[in-house]
């Protein structure tokens, strides 16, 4: 009971994120008559992320639906988050879901669940280093493979000159995400890749601004974020830029700057289904030994959003599910 208590109070260390409401898309339906296991979420979103904010959704959805008691907690500090991790294994809960954008960090407190008996789920970020580290499955996109579709796009709309930006340096699949826009671009263009600091929205459009103003052949920016792509609409306006904006991820704001064309689309990894998904796996896994992939990651995406379908999404959006 004492180590209960403990993972209690680790997981309200850092929740951020907006409240959780019943709105979660999960119907309303009666939970499953299965046990009632612990499952700890622990992700690296920062405080006000609305992209975790979407994945919490998803996994309060799937929490509902399966009878599964779950804790989410979150550190954007890869030893916060890996100490995280170890308070839930001291409480000695039935599962773990983790985002791993710095697998090495977390590498020694993941096996220290496993050594305990506690399967491992990953979501959203290491899809390279998921297998490596035993876990049980991994649902979200390959982002070479998002980010190579995203420039490949840039191209087929005329780009010559992209601004990739990067919330937040060091983080392996935001940098994968740039590295693979690269290459999509190619030969047609170059992209030049920036970093701005996340947590701090003057910061990242001051900086951007003056990176517009600084460049002025700069045709196309692409943000790895909607809060960042909605900051970055104020720099284009106040840089006097005509460059148009393209990003990855969405969140209700960014439906509307869809349908004005402050945004031109966005590259879509469902991070409902992200949070959805982690949960109800490791509930099948628990309840029925079952794993999900063939050994191989599930993909969440990517999908592009734009003028053509954002009517169709944007009734979940309002709703806190895309």
């Amino acid at each position: 009971m004492l180590a209960v208590a403990a993972f209690g109070l680790a997981a309200c260390s850092s929740t951020g994120g907006a409240a959780d409401n019943s709105n979660d898309g999960s119907g309303g339906g009666q939970a499953a008559s299965t046990p009632k296991f612990k499952v700890a979420m622990i992700t690296h979103g920062s405080a006000g992320d609305t992209f975790f904010d979407i994945v919490r959704k998803g996994a309060d959805a799937a929490a509902k639906k399966d009878n599964i008691e779950y804790q989410y907690s979150n550190n954007d500090n890869a030893t916060q988050q890996a100490t995280l991790i170890q308070n839930a294994v001291d409480a000695k809960v039935d599962a773990i879901a983790v985002s791993m954008p710095n697998a090495s960090a977390l590498a020694p407190a993941i096996k220290n669940a496993e050594d305990a008996g506690i399967p491992v789920v990953g979501f959203n970020t290491g899809k390279n280093d998921w297998k490596d580290l035993g876990l049980i499955g991994y649902f979200g996109q390959d982002e070479t493979v998002a980010g190579t579709a995203a420039g490949q796009r840039l191209v087929s709309e005329g780009a010559k000159k992209v601004l990739c930006v990067i919330q937040t340096q060091g983080q392996s699949a935001l940098e994968e995400r740039c590295k693979a826009v690269t290459s999509g671009v190619g030969a047609n263009g170059s992209v030049e890749t920036i970093y701005v600091n996340g947590t701090d929205a003057p910061s990242v459009q001051s900086t951007i601004t003056a990176k517009l103003q600084q460049d002025p052949s700069i045709d196309h920016v692409i943000t790895l974020g909607a809060p960042i792509a909605l900051i970055a609409t104020q720099s284009l306006a106040e840089a006097g830029s005509k460059a148009k904006l393209a990003t990855f991820d969405t969140n209700a704001e960014l439906v509307d700057a869809i349908k004005t064309k402050k945004v031109e689309w966005s590259v879509d990894q469902q991070p409902y289904l992200q949070g959805y998904e982690a949960i109800d796996s490791l509930w099948l896994y628990l309840n029925n030994g079952n794993t999900i992939g063939g050994g191989q990651p599930t993909l969440t995406g990517p999908a592009f959003i734009d003028s053509t379908n954002i009517d169709a999404i944007a009734t979940y959006a309002k709703a806190g599910n895309r």
